[in-house]
């Protein structure tokens, strides 16, 4: 019996080198996190998303993977993983592992054997390509992390391909043997149980064979929306050639027809570095392929109601059948307090703030991901440069600072060293103003933001239609987020108030407050909502109560 499990789930992203270090070696594992299953249970969320624990020389911190079906020592073991698997799913949750199917790392025993000649039985395996007349790269493909995205193997005299860094070598997709192999692979987790996939930066999967130049794209370097620095050429390309390819489309098809061979497994795909919205309706609205994507759209433009707006409007318009997960915050970028303070107009009250945009991340339709730490409200944390542990913003500080601000360990006590995360010196410092916000610390007080996210998850679950109803804009003035969600029977207007000022709202229509949710109650009167700084309100058609 196939179900839906994954329709309106709330997932809870997981870094594990930052989550809880169970063996005091300053680096969170496995078993740290099977410790504070209790809390995440508590938390009210469906699932959890590992990010990569794979055997690695973690030069991207698991994102080159060296062997696909091995624990790395620094998280623990298999065996470790087999009982946190089982621990989970005790306690009702599912478990989403990462799989990162695009590139390898180059110390994977399949590139050692590909590098070697250009005859070996690996040596289609990977992109490689020779060089122009002039011994300078194939064409002009750019690597996110700076640079060509080519490098030279004198061994084979010619070049790879790598995405990121060069130390991460993509597979070639192309070669049935690569796809047979790495759809091993996935059915090797899917023997073990886990509940669903999480696929990595899958628009990269496949290249365009003929190895055509990406043309100029021209871009503003004003434009907010060029992450990581518009100053980083890779910004400057139109990436018609090497991403979102025809045959990935493809691909995702073959991965569909082997998860369904699977009960109430799941497909999640990162889709950036393209139109997103539109690639992730591609990717899911025929049933065929992925079941969700998770895009970057809303952590990479403004948080304004107009710019809101326009997201959940085209999504609306394309995505048909398909589905969306919603994220605020991930691993990869800035945390969402401190990109939402960029705006005068929401600066003042960062517990407020918090509180407000995890309420509406979990009112979009769609399904949620919540990366640890966004249910204490953290904010980014400031790394000074000699303890900077990512590539990426090694290479490009100061003008962009990288993505360990985003990844410092998890704050549990405020009262114990390194805010209870371990007693050893962690692999990236504990903010000091991480420490205030530690989650025992929010255990005790009820107008905590975990509190509240606590409240408002279980509050949730009581609502179909804010689990798996449509949506529908609702006109409002301009600092109010205004929406109804509809199904089974029931329909909720959600009202947010995206300013530091207090708003008076007109309501259309006959309505009266829905409570319960855990946010302090909205004055309201006849036809009119009177909504408080960083205030939520929601409703039900007065003929419902």
């Amino acid at each position: 019996m196939k179900s839906e499990w994954w329709r309106g789930a709330i997932i809870y992203q997981i870094y594990p080198r930052s989550f809880f270090d169970s063996n005091e070696d300053g680096t969170g594992d496995l078993i740290g996190i099977t410790q504070k299953l209790d809390y995440i249970s508590d938390l009210g969320v469906d699932a959890i998303w590992i990010s990569p624990f794979f055997k690695s020389p973690m030069r991207d911190f698991g994102y080159d993977v060296g062997d696909y079906r091995m624990v790395d020592p620094i998280f623990g073991t298999n065996s470790d993983f087999n009982s946190l698997l089982l621990a989970a799913h005790e306690k009702g949750l599912k478990v989403i592992i990462d799989m990162v199917m695009g590139h390898t790392s180059d110390q994977h025993l399949w590139f050692q054997e590909s590098s070697e000649n250009l005859t070996n039985p690996k040596a289609n395996w990977y992109v490689w390509a020779d060089a122009k007349a002039d011994g300078t790269p194939p064409n002009n493909w750019l690597s996110v992390f700076g640079g060509s995205a080519w490098q030279w193997e004198a061994r084979r005299k010619q070049y790879y391909l790598h995405h990121y860094l060069r130390s991460q070598p993509n597979l070639n997709w192309h070669d049935q043997e690569v796809v047979d192999a790495m759809f091993g692979e996935v059915r090797f987790w899917l023997d073990a149980g886990v509940d669903g996939l999480r696929l990595d930066a899958i628009t990269t999967l496949t290249h365009d064979p003929e190895l055509r130049d990406n043309p100029p794209l021209n871009p503003d370097p004003t434009d907010t929306k060029l992450l990581p620095v518009a100053k980083n050429p890779f910004n400057w390309q139109r990436l018609v050639y090497t991403r979102d390819q025809a045959r990935t489309l493809e691909l995702l098809g073959e991965l569909r027809e082997l998860i369904n061979q699977y009960d109430n497994r799941y497909l999640i795909g990162e889709v950036a570095d393209v139109e997103m919205i539109s690639v992730s309706a591609k990717y899911t609205r025929t049933g065929e392929h992925l079941h969700s994507c998770y895009n970057f759209e809303l952590m990479q433009r403004p948080l304004t109601v107009p710019s809101l707006s326009e997201v959940i409007a085209k999504t609306e318009a394309v995505l048909l059948g398909g589905w969306t997960t919603w994220a605020m915050s991930n691993h990869d970028n800035q945390r969402v307090v401190t990109r939402a303070e960029r705006r005068s107009e929401l600066q003042g009250d960062e517990r407020a703030l918090a509180k407000l945009l995890l309420a509406a991340l979990l009112s979009f339709r769609g399904g949620a991901c919540v990366y640890q730490g966004e249910e204490l409200g953290l904010p980014e944390a400031e790394i000074a440069f000699e303890d900077l542990q990512d590539p990426f913003g090694i290479e490009f500080w100061p003008e962009f600072k990288g993505r360990d601000g985003c990844r410092t360990p998890m704050p549990w006590s405020s009262g114990l060293p390194n805010g209870g995360f371990s007693v050893a010196k962690p692999w990236l410092p504990v903010p000091r103003e991480h420490l205030a916000l530690a989650a025992e610390d929010q255990e005790k007080d009820p107008q905590s933001v975990l509190q509240m996210f606590r409240r408002f998850s279980a509050w949730r679950k009581q609502h179909a239609a804010l689990v798996t109803g449509d949506l529908a804009l609702v006109q409002a003035n301009e600092p109010v987020l205004a929406f109804e969600r509809r199904g089974n029977g029931e329909r909720i207007l959600c009202l947010f108030n995206f300013s530091n000022q207090d708003v008076v709202q007109l309501v259309s229509g006959r309505w009266q407050p829905l409570d319960g949710h855990g946010f302090d109650p909205v004055r309201f009167e006849q036809d009119t909502a009177s909504l408080p700084a960083f205030g939520v309100w929601f409703g039900v058609p007065l003929s419902a109560a």
